[in-house]
């Protein structure tokens, strides 16, 4: 890192303790946020403020005192620190999940069931040097092309061919994960239709330029009901198979021929009308009109009846790999028309420059598949991404788990459950303790496990509070409250983490989008504009000149917690919870139910961070926090008697903690409301 940069991070890291002390007031986007459970007569120490960042105390100087009398100080300092620089070519995978569709589009209108005039669209193009050397320069080390592929649409393409089915398309735009052509990019990403292959390689080119790497949707489970590649030398999935049964080890498609005559009936949401005379079918199943005949197929999410929900995959098709998902028999071979023509998709994207791949619903699809698969992609690149979305359930093949799917040779896979155990903790009456289980449950995968803050299926960070049961109902009230969140998930382990594009700024997921309706999310299925962000986009400028000071403040956190990320604890070092340890402390948390505490470190002992999260936007915790003599000894801290702790987040401030003290009765730290503390420790001189 220049000096020039190293200015400028400070600049922005002073900005950021001025909201983290309540300087700044960041609001939550939502007037309806319900208010979090007060503290119990467990936490003495415990204050309860009106807004989430509130508090008084000024930055450097910590004034709470411990039960022995004595005075732990801050010192503010501009000296070198002799502070390990962020490396932006760490090992770890920070990844920036931009939507294609929506990242660069500035247009205002947002009009719900707008069209891609009135609404308008991302390109290509518009992602250009300025916006990558930016996202470069936060930290990033991947950009996913998020919804790059060709995907049904009720749109024409600007080349004279027609819009699809709309019985058999979400949204005017389209669902990005039923894809209608794997060989293909989306003409509305293109400034020219005719010419959006080679936008899009270009813009593979700009990616690799600016020192990040490209990730690219790849969906083997299911295709769009409305398949069909117009790329020359390619053809679609079961042409020329015979459909006389629902499964055979050697067709692509699963046919719904028992009993007979079965007719197609997708089902229409009562908040959206298809445009155009939707009749309720298809003439690709239910007509002539198909090179595979009149069949109806069987839905990509192993739905075998003509007349899938409202809540199925009903715009997909399920694929077969020779696995037949009704009796679990079959696994399939390498000569298998899907595997084979999977593999030439993968294939045809890597001789394009992507890097990697992230997968949906691997968990559908055999073992035995992603085997060989990963092999072949890997004789191409031997370094060729590959992260998973995967459930483990009773729908899921025979044989699998995260673990099996990780010895396939995966690089990672998505940590669901570490995601709901902290949201849980804000909306659903969750426990942070729960978190030691997981991490002792996974312990063996823990560093292969993708851990993110935001993911586009759930309810974005800023959007309401909704208290029960069910995590995914709900938001977590603020974009403030994502900062611990997005603190302790993604300095949790060593794997790879993902930043979904909005987040960093506050993105709301508000709006009545149409398909996608009014849900807290970002649509998947409409044209449409994120508002937030495009005031970082600001006129494709990429330079934040419309954002808030509020959210200059929060992208400036997100840059820390990345640039935290790469140092050498957290992207190669081992992990300690402390949680245990400090969780039956009247001062910690109600018992540890708002805060996650841990140690990183390298085993060498030359890096040793300790992380503390506050879940709680409500509360203030002045928790006395024990390091015990084992965890210092295991660290490389042993035989120190005094230990410095400066607070990687803010810079100026340093706590001095008494060994003798930090062992046993614990040193006082406070933790503001929606606050995390990233301490790096060293032995005193």
């Amino acid at each position: 890192m220049s000096k020039g940069q190293l200015v400028t991070l400070c600049a922005l890291t002073s900005f950021l303790t001025a909201c983290a002390e309540g300087t700044l007031g960041f609001e939550s986007v939502s007037t309806t946020m319900t208010t979090a459970a007060t503290m119990t007569t467990e936490d003495p120490t415990a204050t309860t403020s009106t807004t989430s960042t509130s508090g008084s105390t000024t930055a450097g100087t910590e004034t709470d005192t411990d039960t022995d009398g004595t005075t732990d100080t801050d010192t503010d300092t501009d000296t070198d620190t002799g502070e390990i620089p962020p490396d932006l070519d760490a090992p770890k995978a920070r990844i920036y999940q931009l939507t294609v569709r929506l990242f660069s589009n500035t247009n205002t209108t947002n009009q719900k069931n707008g069209d891609r005039t009135t609404n308008g669209v991302g390109k290509f193009e518009q992602i250009d040097d300025t916006a990558l050397a930016e996202l470069r320069s936060m930290g990033f080390s991947h950009i996913w092309l998020h919804g790059a592929l060709q995907q049904a649409t009720n749109t024409d393409n600007g080349m004279g061919e027609p819009a699809d089915d709309p019985d058999a398309v979400k949204g005017l735009a389209g669902n990005y994960y039923a894809i209608r052509d794997y060989y293909d990019v989306c003409p509305d990403y293109a400034s020219s239709p005719d010419k959006r292959m080679a936008e899009f390689e270009a813009l593979v080119d700009r990616i690799h330029a600016n020192g990040m790497k490209v990730v690219l949707d790849f969906v083997p489970n299911h295709i769009a009901r409305v398949y069909r590649t117009n790329v020359q030398g390619k053809t679609d999935f079961g042409l020329g198979e015979p459909k006389t049964a629902f499964f055979t080890p050697t067709t692509s498609l699963f046919y719904l021929v028992e009993p007979p005559d079965q007719v197609l009936t997708l089902p229409t949401p009562d908040w959206w009308t298809p445009p155009g005379t939707p009749d309720g079918t298809l003439d690709s199943e239910n007509g002539d009109d198909s090179p595979v005949g009149d069949v109806p197929r069987a839905t990509g999410n192993n739905v075998n009846s003509p007349t899938p929900a409202i809540t199925d995959w009903y715009d997909t098709l399920k694929l077969s790999y020779g696995y037949n998902f009704i009796d679990m028999t079959g696994e399939g071979a390498s000569d298998h028309p899907t595997w084979k023509k999977m593999d030439d998709i993968l294939k045809h994207w890597q001789q394009k420059g992507v890097d990697g791949f992230r997968v949906d619903s691997a968990h559908y699809i055999p073992m035995s598949y992603w085997t060989w698969q990963i092999e072949q992609a890997r004789n191409r690149d031997p370094d060729a991404l590959f992260i998973a979305e995967a459930i483990e359930g009773p729908e899921a093949v025979p044989g699998f788990s995260f673990a099996e799917l990780l010895t396939s040779g995966f690089d990672a896979v998505y940590d669901t459950k570490a995601y709901d155990i902290v949201k849980r903790v804000l909306c659903c009456s969750g426990n942070a303790n729960d978190l030691t289980v997981h991490l002792s449950n996974t312990e063996a995968i823990r560093d292969q496990l993708v851990r993110y803050a935001e993911h586009h299926d759930e309810r974005r960070i800023a959007s309401p509070k909704v208290t029960g049961l069910n995590p995914t109902a709900s938001g977590f009230g603020s974009a403030v409250a994502g900062r611990p969140a997005a603190t302790l998930l993604y300095l949790l382990t060593r794997g790879p983490v993902v930043v979904y594009n909005g987040q960093e700024v506050g993105e709301p997921g508000a709006g009545d989008e149409g398909y996608g309706r009014d849900d807290g999310r970002t649509t998947l299925f409409d044209y449409w504009s994120m508002p937030e962000l495009r005031k970082w986009v600001n006129g494709n400028n990429y330079d934040g000149g419309d954002l808030s000071q509020n959210q200059t403040a929060l992208r400036a956190y997100y840059r820390s917690l990345l640039e935290i990320a790469t140092l050498p604890a957290i992207a190669e070092g081992e992990l300690l919870s402390l949680q245990e340890a400090n969780k039956a402390g009247s001062t910690y948390c109600s018992l540890g139910r708002w805060c996650y505490t841990f140690l990183r470190y390298t085993e060498d002992g030359s890096h040793v961070l300790m992380v503390l999260a506050n879940l709680n936007p409500e509360n203030t915790y002045k928790a006395f926090v024990i390091v015990p003599q084992q965890a210092l000894d295991t660290v490389g801290l042993d035989g120190a008697t005094t230990i410095t702790m400066r607070d990687r987040l803010d810079p100026d401030t340093i706590i001095t903690a008494d060994v003798a003290k930090l062992t046993s009765s614990g040193v006082q730290i406070e933790l503001k409301p929606s606050q995390a503390r990233v301490l790096e420790l060293k032995a005193a001189p």
